[in-house]
């Protein structure tokens, strides 16, 4: 298993250069840059950013408005909004954003910093990247793990359940329940919550923003924890009832699929139980394919799943701040972020590969690489 771990952390370093010099190539003909951002906001018309240009610089980008955005010409590119304005000016703009330099030594030196874990500073928000994810993790982590721990909780043992009892009317109502949860949008559904529970048009029993009240620090201990489960009720909710359908049916298949093997059979003959059956023998086996897909859930809630419910509850996480980042060009945020979390899906995948042979003993990675 070592030499397996080692092989998988050595891969780890050419896929994470490939996704990087992926996505660094296809931003270079992306229309719209730092550069043009800085000019909008200048004239008064970026559309998007959310904050003033406050100081940074960077390495990373493209010094283009990409092919046809209708840039004027510029001293070493074409920027939108550059008419009448100084070219000393624009080439001190390229200089502080690190386009004056070939886009292959950009590359380069970003990915030599980000070995270092050095992520530069955001453009348009005068805070290191580093500083920013820290601020915004504890919204993303909350909403990760409340999300993935309820769906899990909830999704396998109804799973199991509707795969014991497949065909009965539990199983039709609960599958009806499901596709109806998975058929809705979790945003949607999201919108449904405030306008029953958040005081949109009937209930106010949970507030409509934020992850705590603005006087959280001022409660008391009981207080503290009463006032966080109670902001963070609707938006997990939301995300839980679009998450738990996939998860559930997936549980049911693969009980379902080991249920009519004939090791299980050959466990009832000998006369065991049917919950010594279902947990001693099936378990073990169903649930590989629902571990595998952990890493990769998770991950996804963190970083990305949550955005719009971040948006549309007001809660300052790492989705609304890649979104951000994307519309403002803001790429040491968008690289960053890009990087982290491409590095911590790799390590969670390994993580993944792990716990099968914890669950299954029998499951050999270095004699299969062999």
């Amino acid at each position: 298993m070592t030499a397996y771990i080692l092989r998988r952390i050595l891969l780890m370093v050419p896929t994470l250069f490939g996704i990087m010099l992926i996505t660094f190539i296809i931003v270079q003909f992306v229309p719209g840059g730092p550069v043009e951002q800085m000019l909008a906001e200048m004239r008064g018309t970026a559309v998007g950013a959310t904050d003033r240009f406050t100081g940074g610089g960077g390495d990373i980008g493209s010094p283009t408005g990409g092919a046809g955005s209708g840039a004027e010409a510029g001293p070493r590119g074409q920027y939108r909004g550059a008419q009448g304005l100084d070219p000393a000016f624009i080439a001190e703009l390229e200089e502080l954003f690190g386009f004056d330099r070939p886009a292959h030594e950009r590359f380069l030196k970003m990915m030599w910093d980000y070995l270092r874990f050095d992520f530069g500073d955001s453009y348009f928000r005068g805070q290191s990247v580093a500083d920013l994810v820290i601020d915004k993790m504890p919204v993303s982590i909350s909403l990760g793990i409340w999300t993935t721990l309820i769906t899990y909780l909830v999704s396998i043992p109804l799973g199991i359940a509707k795969a014991v009892r497949d065909g009965s009317r539990f199983d039709v109502w609960t599958s009806g329940v499901i596709i109806v949860g998975y058929a809705v949008p979790a945003f949607l559904f999201a919108i449904l919550l405030i306008i029953l529970f958040a005081g949109g048009e009937y209930l106010k029993w949970f507030p409509l923003r934020g992850l705590v009240s603005e006087n959280w620090r001022e409660l008391s201990w009981p207080a503290l924890i009463l006032d966080y489960f109670w902001h963070i009720t609707l938006p997990v909710t939301a995300m839980v009832v679009g998450g738990f359908a996939t998860l559930t049916m997936l549980t049911k298949n693969s009980f379902l699929d080991e249920i009519n093997k004939a090791y299980v059979l050959t466990a009832r003959a000998k006369g065991l139980s049917e919950q010594r059956v279902l947990y001693g023998h099936i378990f073990r086996n169903a649930m590989l394919i629902v571990i595998a897909g952990f890493p990769a859930a998770f991950v996804g809630v963190l970083f990305t799943g949550a955005l719009l419910i971040e948006v549309i509850f007001s809660l300052d996480g790492l989705g609304l701040l890649g979104w951000e980042a994307a519309i403002n060009r803001d790429y040491p945020v968008m690289f960053g972020t890009l990087y982290f979390f491409t590095l911590l899906g790799l390590i969670l995948g390994l993580i993944g590969d792990i716990t099968y042979t914890i669950i299954d003993p029998r499951i050999d990675f270095e004699a299969r690489q062999s």
